[in-house]
């Protein structure tokens, strides 16, 4: 343990209490990841007095000292095993140096710290779900996008159901990436169904992945936009983000967690139920999906379909409907979509009158 007398600061210390964790769990035996951070942070000094920490030194030093430490307390609270590789990496992502530019795509991950664009006197979003690790804010750009938003502060679980291209996905994910860094959650599970990779059929791990991953890609493409590289490896290395098919979450119970089902078209009323009866303590949802667009075979009605119904009155779950208004892709899409709903519509107009015929 550093000599709370050996350093003086000029700054003011930082002090705050473990939360999750005790001094033991976080500092390894004989203090072997204290020692670790302090030879890591040379400028920096570490005092513990019982569960409450101090640290003095530049304060950049300890406020990336600060983030190393509560990562490592949602860990232990995760029940996760701390190793020097771990610590390696936390300081790796949160370190002030040497590498300048790497400091500063981790700090525009933060919403603590400043971006380049703040340090040239522009300052954050502040109507921003949050800021890529780039610096740019991602926004509610639709009506419907900004109804995802306000129902998911204040409902537990919310379907977003819309056509192809109004955002569901981006806006969901970056729900979910915001409260993973405000600590609200513990981790992120994103998850989709798989139906032409055989998901009824369920999963062994191994040569599979290469066969679901395709299926994923949308998924990662989000996620990949908001979060610095080197960070998301670790997230996906230690789970703090899974992604993987339905399949994967049958038996589980997910507290702490952010739950993105998307493509939820795809599900069939049992898979549906079962996710959803998953969801656990201080855990919250957004299911996506199009149900003009299921890939189920024809004899298999779509779970998103029977859900609107069979939960259209419980308190704490949100329906939001999106329509090509919210469409925020290329122009084309919104005409597309428009031509695709006349035609389905003059489809269903003989079936109508032969029915009425009939009556």
């Amino acid at each position: 343990m550093t000599d709370p007398s050996s350093t003086e600061s000029t700054i003011d210390p930082l002090v705050f209490s473990l939360e999750h964790s005790t001094p033991l769990e976080l500092f390894g035996p004989s203090d072997c990841h204290l020692k670790q951070l302090e030879s890591s942070f040379p400028d920096c000094t570490i005092t513990a007095r019982g569960s409450t920490l101090k640290l003095s030194g530049e304060a950049r030093d300890t406020a990336a000292l600060r983030e190393i430490f509560s990562e490592l307390e949602s860990m232990i609270q995760r029940g996760q095993e701390i190793d020097s590789h771990d610590i390696d990496t936390l300081v790796t992502l949160w370190s002030p140096s040497p590498n300048r530019a790497f400091r500063e795509a981790a700090q525009s991950d933060s919403p603590k710290n400043t971006t380049p664009k703040q340090a040239k006197g522009k300052t954050k979003d502040p109507s921003a779900i949050l800021h890529t690790h780039r610096g740019e804010p991602v926004l509610a750009r639709t009506k419907g996008q900004q109804a995802i938003v306000d129902q998911s502060e204040d409902h537990d679980i919310v379907f977003a159901i819309g056509p192809a291209g109004t955002g569901k996905t981006y806006t969901s994910v970056a729900l979910a990436v915001a409260a993973l860094k405000s600590k609200r959650v513990q981790k992120i599970i994103l998850a989709r169904p798989a139906v032409e990779a055989g998901e009824t059929l369920g999963f062994l791990p191994g040569a599979i992945k290469e066969k679901i991953d395709p299926y994923l890609r949308p998924l990662y493409d989000a996620l990949e936009e908001m979060i610095d590289p080197e960070r998301l490896d670790y997230y996906l290395s230690k789970n703090i983000i899974e992604i993987a098919p339905l399949a994967y979450m049958r038996g589980r119970t997910l507290n702490h967690a952010f739950v993105i089902l998307d493509e939820a078209q795809n599900a069939t009323q049992a898979q549906l139920k079962m996710l959803l009866t998953r969801i656990g303590f201080n855990s919250r949802a957004i299911i996506t999906g199009d149900i003009t667009q299921t890939d189920l075979p024809s004899s298999t009605q779509s779970g998103l379909k029977t859900v609107q119904t069979i939960l259209a009155n419980i308190r704490g779950i949100s329906f939001v409907h999106l329509d090509r208004s919210d469409v925020v892709r290329h122009r084309l899409v919104k005409d597309i979509i428009q031509a695709y709903e006349s035609f389905e519509d003059s489809q269903s107009q003989p079936s109508k009158k032969r029915s009425s015929k009939s009556n």
